[in-house]
């Protein structure tokens, strides 16, 4: 060794203890705990399954039960079969009425029809009835038809809470001039008329939208809202659970995901120009 040379002694590098993860240790999950997780799931998965299997399976026997009795058996085949084929009721019952429809369609059929209404309106309890019924129908299912097609809001029971409504149809005339401010009646300031548009509204109460009030109210304290009969009747059921869907909301976020993922510029940000 050289004179002078000093001695530098080498040390091994420190190893650093590793960096904790930056979301943090992950909670351990008890057997019991996956046990209800997963039977919570379970019962997500398999409650709407089984509830509707049900109510389709009632509605087929229903029908079938009404409509078998009236074909006869020989015509059945299940006078063949030592087993009952479910859903024959609904098939006949369903082909029974796209039929009637369709002789409905043409004059014979027109003609016989019309002359059974005539029968049906000089019976003393059934006309009522019947009429009241068919326009009912009418009115649910016609192709042209706008009720209870159209989502509202409205104030009830108090002012400042809203309500979702269905629209009906607009009050017969005689209700418009009755009521206060409707069409045909002064106004008092001109001898001329008021210009309130009073509608029918259906108010559902939950979670059953079947049951709730009708009422009429003028056009204008009406909030039509562009939401589908269905996603409302959801929201009701649910009691707000359900959240109307929003399939333009939901692309935005997922292209907005993508484009972070990306590393790509969001559409809102200014593009970034690179100097020279």
């Amino acid at each position: 060794m050289p004179s002078g040379a000093a001695l530098v002694s080498v040390r091994p590098p420190t190893q650093l203890p590793p960096e904790p993860d930056a979301a943090g240790p992950r909670p351990r999950v008890s057997a019991r705990g996956r046990l209800r997780t997963y039977f919570l799931t379970g019962i997500i998965v398999a409650g709407p399954l089984a509830i509707t299997a049900y109510i389709t399976w009632w509605i087929i026997t229903l029908i079938d039960g009404f409509v078998k009795p009236l074909v006869p058996a020989s015509y059945l085949p299940d006078h063949y079969l030592p087993f009952s084929i479910p859903g024959l009721g609904m098939l006949i019952a369903f082909v029974a009425v796209t039929l009637l429809g369709f002789l409905t369609a043409n004059l014979v059929g027109r003609s016989v029809i019309e002359f059974g209404e005539v029968l049906l309106a000089r019976t003393p309890v059934i006309s009522g009835l019947y009429k009241g019924l068919r326009q009912i129908f009418e009115t649910l299912f016609s192709a042209n038809g706008t009720s209870f097609r159209t989502v509202g809001l409205v104030e009830f029971p108090v002012k400042g809470t809203w309500s979702v409504v269905f629209l009906s149809a607009p009050a017969a005339p005689d209700v418009q001039a009755a009521l206060p401010g409707g069409k045909g009646e002064p106004t008092g300031n001109g001898g001329g008329e008021a210009r309130n548009d009073y509608v029918g509204v259906f108010l559902p109460c939950a979670p059953n939208p079947t049951t709730g009030f009708f009422f009429y109210l003028p056009r204008a304290d009406i909030i039509e809202v562009g939401m589908s009969v269905d996603d409302a009747a959801k929201l009701v059921m649910s009691a707000g659970v359900i959240q109307p869907d929003d399939p333009q909301a939901r692309l935005q976020a997922m292209a907005a995901s993508l484009r972070t993922a990306q590393g790509a510029p969001s559409a809102g940000a200014a593009p970034v120009r690179e100097e020279a």
